[in-house]
């Protein structure tokens, strides 16, 4: 169970943009959390994944609360999850070739030897050719870096999936691609769901449960 309890959260302490809410996911579970620009979804996904410090509240992941945040929080917790935001160009290294940008979790945590055999079972099944493989960021269009971005994403095999507005700059068909590929992963890993975005269809036709900004639990 991933299980966000009492969240307060911001980047200025006197004006937080979460405010005492709550969320829980079971595993295997696709939850889709809808809202508009700017309401503190993102914030609130990006503390989910242990990637901001909440000003209050506790992060509870697979019944072990949260030990830090960022780099202080332990490998075991930290390699749980796998994240995919909104804009690929911020995320990924200009100078990697997106082999190495994809394995680059393996090479992190001390599992290099894994990458052959991990690179080419996920590239194909995110729709990267070996030609792309050896281009960097720059060389190849958004949605083939998003592409990357995914495969990066499930590469340690996380029991969690934070997907932050991941097709907000797609097109329907690369969109499509990439929402079969995390549902693959998810139906045979049992990984569970979090799929952060302001599109209501999507987000009804993708997760088993949609909850919108203004019906999550407070207080």
């Amino acid at each position: 169970m991933l299980e966000l309890r009492s969240i307060t959260a911001g980047y200025d302490r006197d004006r937080p943009v979460v405010r005492d809410v709550s969320l829980s996911i079971a595993p295997g579970e696709a939850v889709g959390l809808l809202g508009p620009s700017g309401c503190g979804k993102s914030t609130l996904a990006r503390v989910a994944a242990l990637l901001h410090r909440p000003d209050a509240g506790t992060v509870v992941l697979d019944g072990e609360p949260a030990t830090g945040y960022r780099h202080r929080a332990s490998r075991a917790q930290r390699t749980a999850y796998g994240v995919v935001f909104q804009q690929p160009r911020l995320s990924a290294d200009p100078r990697l070739r997106l082999a190495d940008l994809i394995t680059e979790p393996l090479r992190a945590t001390g599992r290099r030897t894994e990458a052959p055999a991990r690179l080419a079972e996920l590239a194909p099944a995110v729709g990267l050719s070996a030609d792309l493989l050896t281009r960097r960021p720059h060389e190849v269009s958004d949605g083939q870096l998003q592409r990357a971005c995914l495969a990066r994403a499930l590469i340690l095999r996380p029991r969690w999936l934070i997907c932050d507005e991941m097709t907000a700059m797609l097109d329907a068909s690369t969109t499509a691609a990439l929402v079969t590929v995390v549902e693959d992963y998810r139906r045979a890993s049992g990984a569970g769901l979090l799929a952060v975005g302001h599109d209501r269809v999507l987000l009804e036709r993708w997760c088993g449960r949609t909850v919108g900004w203004d019906e999550l639990d407070r207080g």
